[in-house]
């Protein structure tokens, strides 16, 4: 009977011991009031239907929308074998061989984002998918008419329009066929550790993890990479309180207020770890030379080895689950 009260004991106090720290649970309650789960579904998500989703991702493989039908959205934005919605390039190459003037963003989540663009030229994601195609130094096509056509001309997508568009008088249009890829891109939404961890679940972050976490929210990087997607919410300069060197004026280009020059929209750290090179014009090759660098331009903090290493295995746990190594 002894032997089974002192089992009994033992039982009770291993199991108790396996529960959240207090540092867990305060860290917690300091993150929940940072940053928040990724939200089920993407702003206007609720309106797309399976026909519309389905005609969005056949175009958003389709070649044919580049001049040379040797490009697709994917080509920069690839989603394919887990990767993380980039190209992985410091900047993309278009149909015709030239490099464009910035880093390809990740399209994973891009739909929560504040506005597309590192410049957020466009406010929304079909506003963003008719940029690139008629771009000349991107997909090259000449005109929305010549898209047109040429979507016209195959069988297979009149139908597909006419199931997506029922009740559109023109199936077949540049306007649709934007609707269309941003309604699939609507549906690329990511689920990582960090949100389990935000959820309750103490096990989902190791504690190398959670002392990145710590790190990175007592370093200041929550004064831009915070909410849903930790970033992608506001616009700041780059160079804040040390200066980076680039030629880009940002947000300028499109606002043409002398206050806005060398402003872009924050990323968003979600998949972080899947999108080298980084910033604007992808120079910084390596993400923990992207944390030290951005600690001391924006911060003008000198991170120790360590500290950049926990924040960087942080980092790791933002990786959408079916995409980690």
């Amino acid at each position: 009977m002894k032997r089974f009260v002192v089992l009994l004991i033992i039982l009770f106090f291993g199991f108790s011991a396996c529960g959240p720290s207090e540092k867990s649970k305060e860290l917690l309650k300091k993150a929940n009031m940072v940053f928040k789960v990724i939200p089920d579904k993407m702003p206007d998500a609720e309106k797309d239907t399976k026909a519309l989703v389905d005609l969005g991702r056949k175009l958003y493989f389709e070649k044919k929308l580049s001049a040379n039908n040797n490009q697709s959205c994917n080509a920069c934005h690839d989603i394919e074998n887990k990767r993380g919605g980039v190209d992985n390039l410091q900047t993309s190459v278009g149909s015709h061989g030239q490099n464009g003037g910035r880093n390809a963003p990740t399209v994973l989540n891009a739909g929560f984002h504040i506005a597309q663009f590192w410049d957020g030229r466009s406010p929304n994601l079909k506003e963003q998918a008719k940029g690139p195609i008629l771009n000349p130094v991107e997909m090259a096509m000449p005109s929305e008419k010549a898209v047109e056509e040429k979507l016209a001309s195959t069988s297979e997508y009149v139908e597909l329009f006419t199931k997506a568009f029922p009740d559109a008088k023109k199936k077949i249009t540049y306007d649709n066929l934007a609707h269309a890829i941003a309604a699939f891109e609507r549906t690329l939404k990511t689920n990582d550790r960090f949100d389990d961890f935000m959820r309750g679940d103490f096990k989902a972050l190791s504690k190398t993890e959670l002392r990145g976490l710590e790190t990175f929210l007592n370093t200041g990087c929550t004064n831009c990479h915070n909410g849903p997607l930790i970033g992608g919410n506001s616009y700041r300069k780059v160079g804040e309180l040390n200066p980076y060197q680039t030629e880009d004026l940002g947000r300028y280009e499109v606002t043409k207020q002398e206050s806005d020059k060398y402003f872009f929209k924050v990323p968003s750290l979600r998949n972080v770890a899947l999108t080298a090179p980084y910033f604007h014009d992808g120079k910084i090759k390596t993400l923990d030379e992207a944390v030290k660098t951005m600690a001391k331009i924006q911060l003008n903090k000198d991170l120790k080895d360590n500290e950049v290493a926990d924040i960087v295995a942080f980092l790791n746990a933002l990786t959408d689950k079916i995409r980690e190594k």
